[in-house]
């Protein structure tokens, strides 16, 4: 197995929000930590990063010995006298432009020559940090997991312009050797893809809510009983063109039937996007309070990774049925 660094604290101030970018149990072994600086101390980093794996304890066992996997990885407060060890470098820094610069720029001095450099960034584009690189940035490029990232198999891999078609294959490559489902993007773009269908569905759940056409909770059920729940075996390309008697033709009857429908609500939609003042944001959270004030959320946790864990576990199963899961 490739020996693989991650760097950096994740976005928040929590080491692991960031560390299990691909399948734990597979990945082995991995060097863990980053460049200790006073805006974003290392203080305490470890012991988060212990507390992680003993939350996923449960998940881990599954997989075999658990004492084993964790002790796979190995943590250090500053990891660049030993990046020139990685195979393949995770970086997980705060999504901050400048920030990540000067990271991306380090990794570039320090790694071995061929080495990918794959950011975890969310939505800042690569082009956008590769400037300061003197050595090789065609090896740089996105390698964007998604929360909970030790659970979600998708990965979006997004070179940059300059990005060698080497590096892009190396990255696929790799997410897929340790259980991800990589997706490329051929372009940039700001966002990228998931994040921009979530942004578009957002966008207007807010829209509805803060107009007082539906509660935050029945919002959710809106998706979570319904749309998504087709979403997760066929996606909405796919749906669709179920939707329309199935087989690819069926995609374009359905677009050809419901299209002046569509585009009448697309008016209303725009007429109505989310104001996004803090006045309307605070009344947002306010009626989030009214729906969803009495959840117990780590229980909530606990009882989605556990729903998780078992749509994957179907979902392994599509392989051998006609459903196009993506695999």
């Amino acid at each position: 197995m490739p020996f693989i660094a991650f760097v950096g604290r994740g976005r928040s101030v929590n080491l692991e929000s960031g560390i299990p970018s691909a399948d734990l149990p597979r990945l082995t072994p991995s060097l863990v930590g980053a460049m200790d600086t006073p805006e974003y101390p290392m203080e305490g980093a470890e012991n988060a990063l212990k507390a992680y794996f003993e939350q996923s304890r449960s998940y881990l066992e599954g997989f075999g010995d658990y004492d084993k996997l964790v002790s796979n990885y190995e943590f250090v407060h500053d990891i660049t006298p030993r990046l020139a060890e990685a195979d393949f470098i995770q970086e997980n820094g705060p999504e901050r432009l400048e920030f990540k610069r000067g990271l991306i720029a380090t990794l570039d001095k320090h790694a071995r020559p061929g080495v990918v450099i794959a950011s975890s960034s969310s939505g800042l584009p690569s082009s956008d940090f590769i400037q300061q690189c003197k050595r090789d940035s065609t090896r740089v490029l996105i390698g964007h997991p998604f929360n909970p990232p030790h659970l979600i198999p998708l990965v979006e891999v997004v070179p940059h312009i300059g990005t060698s078609s080497e590096s892009v294959n190396t990255a696929l490559n790799f997410y897929r050797s340790v259980g991800k489902r990589p997706i490329l993007l051929h372009h940039e773009v700001p966002g990228f893809v998931s994040n921009r269908l979530q942004a578009a569905i957002n966008n207007e759940a807010y829209s509805l809510i803060s107009r007082g056409i539906v509660s935050a909770e029945d919002l959710d059920a809106a998706v979570t009983s319904g749309p998504g729940l087709r979403w997760a075996l066929t996606g909405p390309i796919a749906t669709n063109a179920l939707g329309g008697g199935g087989g690819p033709e069926g995609f374009l009857q359905r677009m050809e039937r419901l299209g002046p429908a569509i585009r009448g609500w697309e008016d209303d939609i725009l007429k109505h996007r989310f104001d996004w003042s803090q006045q309307r944001m605070l009344a947002l959270q306010e009626s989030v309070n009214k729906s969803l004030g009495a959840v117990q959320w780590d229980k909530l946790v606990k009882e989605r990774d556990l729903v998780l864990l078992q749509l994957l576990a179907a979902k392994e199963k599509m392989a051998s049925m006609s459903i196009p899961s993506g695999h």
